[in-house]
């Protein structure tokens, strides 16, 4: 068992974070505290795991629950990107086109 997963055993108050890409068209994701941002090319959700970017062509948002912390998306899907401490300059960079 890896370091990471054991960690992540650990921390049972949070909710869990799933993704479940079917075919490239269609993801569903939970754990996400917040939609920060999307468009058709671009969306940016805030997880319990840190900031998730997910890039693609043609995207929707198929469902929303805010209560339960869901999301699905719809679209051609061709990126999903965590944003974390670790790739702070990454994700500086990430910001900075996103708000230009």
């Amino acid at each position: 068992m890896n370091q990471y997963y054991e960690s992540n055993q650990a921390k049972s108050n949070l909710p869990d974070h799933d993704l479940v890409m079917r075919g490239r068209r269609t993801l569903e994701i939970t754990g996400v505290k917040q939609v920060e941002s999307f468009d058709n090319e671009e969306f940016l959700l805030e997880t319990v795991m840190g900031f998730l970017a997910i890039k693609g062509q043609n995207l929707q948002m198929k469902n929303l629950d805010v209560d339960k912390g869901i999301v699905s998306i719809k679209g051609k899907i061709f990126d999903l990107v965590y944003l974390d401490e670790q790739n702070g300059e990454k994700a500086k960079g990430f910001f900075s086109k996103l708000f230009r």
